[in-house]
């Protein structure tokens, strides 16, 4: 068995959806995924595309996704990359295939200038939590997660 990583591309809309798709069952919320294979298409590959992924494929099968964007620090001075999903199929669990998209990600930020990768975690996922712990990760301490959406946000963007 072999894991290679790679820069999705067009036509992995399909193989990406399903990932996300069961990322969110995993997460228990089977029903918020709103993407599309074209939403994913626009975003990810579509001019001036602000999204990027990588792909981890065991034997040519894709069965991880790191879904990324850039970030600022104004403390820094310098980008962040922010990693919003992680998935790693069940089935590829424990090959090397999670920690090789995340070196993946850091040979990005490394080669895009960032000064760190940030991303969530469920409070509930405690396999996650000691995966990010074991390859040096650390959760930051006191700042809270906010978030507007739907109809406040629309209320919001009204004025």
């Amino acid at each position: 068995m072999t894991v290679t990583i790679r820069p999705a591309r067009p036509g992995d809309e399909a193989a990406i959806l399903r990932m996300v798709v069961a990322l969110a069952v995993y997460e228990r919320e089977p029903d918020a995924v709103k993407a599309t294979e074209d939403s994913l298409r626009a975003t990810l590959f579509g001019e001036n595309a602000q999204v990027f992924a990588h792909i981890a494929e065991l034997d040519g099968a894709p069965v991880g996704l790191a879904l990324w964007f850039l970030t600022y620090s104004t403390w820094t001075g310098r980008p962040s990359l922010y990693l919003e999903d992680l998935f790693v199929a069940e089935s590829a669990r424990g090959t090397g295939a999670g920690r090789a998209l995340l070196t993946a990600l850091a040979k990005e930020a490394r080669a895009r200038g960032c000064a760190r990768m940030d991303w969530a975690v469920l409070d509930w996922n405690e396999k996650a939590r000691e995966f990010y712990r074991h390859i040096g990760a650390h959760h930051s301490k006191g700042w809270e997660p906010w978030r507007i959406e739907g109809e406040a946000l629309e209320r919001l963007a009204a004025g």
